[in-house]
């Protein structure tokens, strides 16, 4: 909140301002080719493994990309291979529960659709139904996550 001063004969008077709204995020997939975050590297033989991933706009949670580019539709010798790994520990129950839906810069396009990982974050395949940008929300047990993938 932004507070304004208005100085009048005398005294100064206070007004609060609500803050402008947040201006939505166009949707762009931010595919880091650096090394994993420290929570994400179990099961790498290398101590600083580098490969293309998306880190969850709250650090959550990590996209681990197998597939790059990801494609839609798939290709028919490759999949949409993401690895899901969660910054911290969840229920063993917890599927993960991907809503995507489709954006053209700020603006959703399209129905939203659903997908679940079984048994929560861990190895998928994930397929959207056309090619574009996409916003995943994510929920798993009681935590939650979100990022942007770009389908080609």
């Amino acid at each position: 909140m932004k507070l304004l001063l208005l100085a009048v004969p005398f005294f100064v008077l206070a007004v609060a301002l609500p803050a402008p709204a947040a201006e939505p995020l166009p949707c762009r997939s931010a595919v880091s080719h650096g090394v994993l975050p420290v929570w994400a590297r179990t099961g790498f033989s290398d101590p600083k493994p580098r490969i293309a991933h998306v880190l969850g706009r709250r650090r959550e949670i990590v996209a681990i990309l197998f597939a790059q580019p990801l494609r839609s539709p798939p290709l028919r010798d490759r999949n949409n291979k993401i690895l899901w790994v969660a910054r911290r520990p969840f229920p063993l129950d917890a599927n993960l529960r991907i809503s995507a839906q489709r954006m053209l810069g700020t603006l959703p396009t399209g129905a939203p659709v659903s997908r679940t990982v079984p048994g929560g974050p861990g190895p998928s395949i994930v397929d959207m139904p056309r090619p574009g940008c996409w916003r995943f929300a994510l929920r798993w047990g009681k935590r939650s996550d979100s990022l942007d993938l770009v389908y080609r």
